[in-house]
């Protein structure tokens, strides 16, 4: 019995943890680029009472082993990098991208992130710059007295500028890849960083093999579903709810056991 309450106990904190996964991906639900996640867990090692052995005195095997489950544990967090709608802003500077692929951009220490948040801005020096004010890198300048931008879908971007009777080409985005992108580390601010489990970047333009195509005027949108994480939701609630019952029940009979020398 007593094996039972670590057990439920265990349920509930893994419960408890998948809710907390599942209220972020619901409190994202808006957030250009956003990612959900979910949760895995497996079972911890079993207590085996009896083995399946061939029993010598009766000689014939047991078909099968007595174990106990000792509960489970969190083992990861999977991050589905599976596309989000792509919803029309009108805005020259927000781009979205069609297929796989990141937009790469320079840290305050200079170091790199990477994020498929392409509501993209121009600052105060002229460079191309995300709504956090980093820069975009491979580092694009905006010059002044432009009249409009055009971002082509492989990435180009032209400019016409005041006076001129032909666009500039400014230069074109490069866009980076990973072979498990499910391993890169969130950092916050729609931002990912490198890890051991990702993989090293893999650089290349979009509309090349491997890499998606650039869509200018449009932001990726979250690819949360909402039915689906209430659903979630709504089971990890129960889940909670009967690990609950069976902590309940094991302090029940533990109680009936110290009352039977009465």
């Amino acid at each position: 019995m007593l094996r039972a309450l670590k057990t439920a106990a265990l349920g509930m904190t893994a419960q408890q943890l998948n809710v907390d996964v599942i209220a972020n991906n619901l409190a994202n639900v808006n957030t250009t680029g956003f990612k959900k996640s979910e949760i895995e867990f497996q079972d911890l090692l079993y207590e085996t009472m009896k083995t399946g052995d061939r029993d010598g005195r009766k000689g014939h095997e047991k078909p099968g082993q007595l174990q106990i489950g000792l509960g489970n544990k969190p083992v990861s967090t999977f991050r589905s990098f599976s596309e989000g709608n792509i919803a029309e802003t009108g805005n020259p500077l927000d781009i979205a991208i069609n297929g796989k692929g990141f937009i790469q951009v320079q840290m305050p220490d200079g170091s790199y992130s990477y994020t498929r948040d392409g509501a993209l801005k121009v600052n105060s020096q002229g460079y191309l710059v995300t709504n956090s004010g980093l820069k975009v890198y491979p580092e694009i300048s905006i010059p002044e007295n432009v009249n409009s931008i055009q971002i082509s879908q492989d990435g180009i971007i032209s400019v016409m500028v005041s006076g001129e009777t032909e666009p500039e080409e400014l230069g074109q985005l490069e866009l980076v890849n990973f072979m498990n992108p499910a391993g890169l580390e969130a950092k916050g601010s729609n931002l990912f960083t490198v890890t051991e489990a990702s993989g090293e970047p893999i650089f290349g333009n979009a509309g090349e093999e491997g890499f998606g195509t650039v869509v200018q005027g449009y932001l990726e949108k979250s690819n949360v579903d909402v039915a689906q994480e209430m659903i979630n939701l709504i089971v990890a609630q129960r889940a909670y709810e009967i690990n609950s019952k069976a902590v309940k029940t094991s302090d029940e009979l533990m109680a009936m056991t110290n009352n039977l020398k009465r």
